[in-house]
């Protein structure tokens, strides 16, 4: 990690925005759980006095009012962030993760779950950031020029040794690495294979839904994902609407975000299993393991996904342990920011699932992207039965959006972790003061 900031650079500032989308005028996110959802950020921007002007940016995603929480822990970690020197954090991004997550009084709010953990990613994220505009690389190329061991060094192991060693973690990163240069080239040139939620949001009409399927397949997307969970008729319905929308030839997955208990999801996979859903996705509470594995014995061939709300990796740990899931969904700002995503990708690979991201709300897609194209160049080394979740909401606030072409997301060239928006869209879109929020107020 070679840097170009002068030597005793330091952290000035760690600023928190409340930056928020009134997303829910027309029902975009909107799912069982979620019905009107206001796509927000609780947004890092970590500030430096060193002479390149550089600066880290990230951000939590909530659907609305949990950027008041969000925001407040984000604030509380200032202290342990402010002060300390750019080189020493961007040297070695492993140590600085560990030294927020393992504090021992923000630890009693955890450990390692909910808020402050979160808070915890976007900041570490931010850092993320930080460390690979120096490097003048974008993240997903940052991490992937590593070596085996300083990326091993990256990984918090605590908890996770009767799952995977450092050895184990070592030898599945050295045996891709004799085809990463061909790899990177590839990506380069075709991109990152992707699915569309972009028409199955639960409030949308019938006659939208048809019609944002029928684009999905002519823009070269071979799955698409329905929201579910708020009626089975209603669900019933609108699975046989888009199977005639799309045909035989592209997937369906369905998510039915945490709505179910064991028994009723069961009932419920199994009353849309004649339009052939790919996968159900959160069918039930994301901390129940041995649920998962019920509802996943009693719908095969249908395919169990989660991730997105899964707290650390841990339980994702434990999820692979148990045979509970078929696919894993990782989220760039649910865990504790990269560091714990490098785990959590090397637990699928050593347990052979694949993973296929969550990015559903604002900037996930940015984010996440790096992460799905490391685990390509420098983990797994395929792309089958992976693809990266799309959602065409709100790109166009980010200084270096998601190119997204035939159905695959084209590798970001920009330095960093693509989550710093616009300083115009951040003004306009603060929380309660900004021109969108005042207006309605």
């Amino acid at each position: 990690m070679s840097s170009t900031t002068p030597t005793g650079a330091r952290i000035t500032a760690l600023d928190v925005l409340d930056v928020r989308f009134p997303t829910s005028e027309h029902l975009d996110g909107s799912d069982a759980m979620n019905p009107e959802p206001d796509y927000s950020a609780a947004y890092v921007i970590l500030r430096t006095d060193a002479s390149d002007g550089l600066e880290g940016h990230a951000l939590a995603f909530t659907t609305g009012r949990g950027n008041d929480v969000q925001a407040a822990a984000i604030e509380a970690l200032a202290p342990y962030v402010v002060g300390r020197s750019v080189d020493e954090v961007c040297g070695d991004l492993g140590a600085f993760s560990r030294s927020l997550v393992h504090d021992p009084q923000l630890r009693w709010l955890g450990p390692e779950k909910g808020a402050i953990h979160m808070a915890t990613g976007a900041v570490v994220n931010a850092a993320w950031d930080l460390a690979a505009k120096r490097a003048d690389k974008p993240v997903w190329r940052f991490l992937g020029e590593m070596t085996p061991e300083e990326l091993v060094a990256q990984v918090d192991f605590r908890w996770l040794s009767d799952a995977l060693t450092p050895e184990e973690a070592l030898e599945i990163l050295r045996r891709a690495e004799p085809g990463r240069k061909d790899r990177v080239a590839r990506l380069l040139i075709r991109g990152y294979p992707a699915y569309t939620t972009t028409p199955g949001w639960l409030g949308y009409s019938d006659e939208k839904l048809t019609r944002l399927s029928r684009k999905a397949v002519a823009d070269g997307f071979t799955q698409i994902k329905l929201k579910v969970g708020a009626s089975l008729e209603d669900d019933v319905r609108r699975m046989r609407v888009a199977r005639e929308a799309v045909g035989d030839g592209v997937r369906i997955a369905v998510d039915a975000n945490q709505r179910w208990d064991v028994g009723p999801a069961i009932d419920w996979i199994r009353a849309l299993a004649p339009y052939d859903p790919y996968w159900i996705e959160e069918p039930t509470s994301p901390d129940d393991i041995l649920g998962h594995r019920a509802v996943r014995e009693a719908v095969a061939p249908i395919k169990v996904a989660t991730g997105e709300h899964i707290a650390n990796r841990v339980v994702f740990k434990q999820l692979l342990q148990a045979g509970a899931v078929d696919i894993v969904q990782i989220d760039s700002a649910r865990v504790g920011g990269v560091n714990e995503n490098i785990a959590i990708l090397l637990l699928a690979a050593k347990f052979g699932v694949p993973v296929c991201p969550h990015a559903g709300g604002v900037g996930l897609c940015e984010m996440v992207q790096h992460l799905s194209m490391f685990d390509y160049v420098a983990v797994t080394g395929t792309v089958e039965d992976r693809v990266i979740e799309y959602v065409d909401h709100l790109h166009e606030h980010f200084v270096d959006p998601v190119r997204v072409t035939d159905g695959h997301y084209l590798a970001p060239a920009l330095p960093g972790l693509s989550a710093q928006m616009h300083p115009e869209s951040l003004k306009e879109h603060l929380y309660p003061d900004g021109p969108v929020w005042s207006a309605r107020a």
